[in-house]
């Protein structure tokens, strides 16, 4: 399977390869390296590698916990390939290419661009200010693994941020900027795994994402969650 492992590591030179090193000893085949943050002599990196079905991870994560100064943020199940920035401007592409579908097709896409489980399009009423507990917000247009209905955290529509419900589910919200909507995405807490929550740079990320997607789509968003009219013969 393919899995996703955070690790926050000293920035300097060898650390990076004894990580390489312990996943390949421990059985992981490296597809790919990114680097989410380098800042005050630390490194946030994703490791997405393949793994084998059978292995325990406990082994890899005791292997990893071992090299000085190396701390495990997650290890999660990822869904499809590895997915790099010029992903978004083909997604963007295909929302611009069919603009009926585009919601749809933002949501659908967004999970397997994050290494996320689902994510849903909410709908946060005009009054969600005066009400408690995320405003009351309902679901417009959820992925196809999201839960029936989906476990939504306080949504609010007003800037894209990070959190992490009780439950240990990580959200990443970030609103459209018209028609009180917002996309969540999550990523589960599973019996075997524990994810990442979502860094700064994949929140940062899905902003844009959800920005151009609103400017491409523009007025069609406003009928998300509204009714159809049914006329009477």
């Amino acid at each position: 399977m393919l899995l996703r492992v955070r690790v926050t590591l000293p920035d300097r030179p060898g650390t990076l390869g004894q990580v390489a090193r312990t996943l390949g000893v421990s059985g992981a085949d490296i597809v790919q390296v990114v680097v989410l943050e380098r800042l005050g002599g630390r490194a946030v990196d994703d490791f997405t590698v393949v793994w084998p079905g059978a292995a325990r991870v406990e082994r890899l994560l005791a292997g990893l916990a071992a090299i000085p100064g190396v701390r495990v943020d997650g290890v999660w199940r990822a869904i499809g390939a590895p997915t790099t920035t010029g992903q978004d401007a083909e997604l963007l592409a295909q929302v611009a290419a069919n603009p009926a579908d585009g919601l749809a097709t933002l949501v659908d896409a967004v999970p397997g661009l994050l290494a996320a489980d689902w994510a849903v399009a909410a709908v946060v009423p005009v009054d969600w200010a005066s009400r408690s507990g995320g405003g009351g917000a309902t679901v417009g247009y959820a992925s196809w693994r999201a839960p029936v209905p989906p476990r939504l955290p306080e949504v609010t529509p007003l800037r894209g941020r990070s959190t992490t419900t009780p439950d240990g589910t990580h959200h990443a919200i970030t609103p459209f900027g018209r028609a009180g909507l917002v996309l969540v995405v999550a990523r589960e807490r599973s019996e075997t795994l524990s994810a990442a929550a979502f860094h700064s740079t994949e929140v940062d990320r899905l902003n844009q994402l959800v920005r151009a997607c609103a400017v491409i789509l523009g007025d069609r968003l406003d009928l998300v969650g509204v009714p159809p009219v049914t006329v009477n013969p």
